[in-house]
This record gives C-alpha cells, structure tokens and sequence, in this order.
C-alpha cells in the first residue's frame, strides 16, 4: 500500500451539507485551531464529552491536545467540522481516526456540538469517514462507544453497521462496517481523487 502524505492530504477539505442545507466544511485541525477546539471541548455537555472520551473530563489534558493537533503523527487525523456562525469559522463538531495496516482498517471517535446535535451533522460526518477509509484503502472502519450512548448506536445503526462486543470492556460496544467500494467509486469527490491518486502510485511502483 502506498501511504498519503501529510503534504498531499491537507490538499482535501469536504463541504457537508445539515439537514437544513447549510454548508458545513470538513478539514484537517491545524496548530492556529488549539484554543478553539480546546473551547469546543470545554462547551460540550458533560454527557457528550463522557460519550466521547469514555470516561469524565473538563478539557483535553495538554498532551493530548497536542496529539490532536500534529495531524498525520502514527497514522492518526484529526478533522474539525465548521460552519459560519454570526460571521465567523465556528468549529460544530471533530473527529479523530487513525488508519491500522497490520488489519487494514479505521479506527474512529467523533462529537457534535449539543446545540447542532439533530441537524444531520453526525451523519454526514461519518458518511465523509467512510469516504477518508476507503481511500486510504481500508476493508473495514469501527468504532467503539459506551452501551449506554443510544445517540451514537442509533446512527451507527442507521448507517448500516454491525455490533459485537468491545475486546477487553464489557462496558463498551463495537460497531464495525465492512467497506466494499472501488476507488473510482468513493462517493465523495476529494477522496476519490485521493485513492486513485494511490491507485495510479501502487501501479508504477508494479511496472
């Protein structure tokens, strides 16, 4: 498999669309962000950061912040997901991944913000996941989420994915989707270019 570089990847921002129709943009978090995703956290509801993070917190401890922020360090992304609000970049939601070559697959954590939870964000934010697995060529993308996260398990559901027991937790449970689409047929545009772009480097390397 030939990798995505952090040079070629931050070429690739997404534009979502909410329920309502307004425009929400998908990008990689850059250093200029780190107050602004630290206060994004902060303002999530307790709930929803015990949700995400499995376990309490106020804030992302220091290191972990900066491990969210040096996108790309041991296959690992995160991405913020923006609207305007009054005029202004405003960060509505975040996802981290990280790709695993030993089984070829995604590993994946998300949040909205409470205030635009129900808008269709999340949905669409994990559809634009499963385009980022398939173009890094992954067979499968998972996630795990406390049993008790009916939010998350019902969009899980939604989207089609299957459930098992989270290894090692009882408290956790798996959702795992297998991901069967060519390259040239990912349906969102950036990462199907991104994956024919490897295609097109995994064939020269061939000759």
């Amino acid at each position: 498999m030939v990798a995505l570089h952090l040079d070629d990847l931050k070429q690739y921002s997404d534009v979502l669309r909410a329920k309502n129709g307004s425009e929400v943009k998908v990008r990689f978090v850059e250093p200029r962000d780190r107050e602004e995703l630290q206060s994004y956290i902060r303002s999530l509801s307790a709930g929803s950061r015990y949700n995400r993070f499995l376990g309490a917190l106020s804030e992302l401890p220091k290191t972990e912040l900066e491990r969210f922020i040096h996108v790309g360090e041991a296959d690992r992304f995160t991405v913020v997901a923006t609207m305007l609000v009054d005029g202004f970049e405003t960060i509505v939601g975040e996802a981290r991944y990280a790709f695993h070559a030993d089984n070829s697959s995604v590993e994946f954590g998300l949040s909205i913000d409470d205030r635009w939870q129900g808008n269709g964000i999340g949905k669409a934010l994990l559809r634009n996941l499963e385009c980022r697995a398939a173009s890094f060529g992954a067979a499968r993308i998972f996630g795990d989420t406390l049993r008790s996260n009916a939010t998350m398990i019902g969009l899980a559901r939604k989207l089609g994915y299957a459930f098992s027991q989270s290894p090692g937790d009882w408290k956790l449970v798996r959702f795992v989707k297998e991901i069967h689409v060519e390259p040239q047929d990912i349906p969102c545009a950036s990462w199907r270019l991104a994956a024919t772009s490897r295609s097109a480097a995994m064939s020269s390397l061939a000759v």
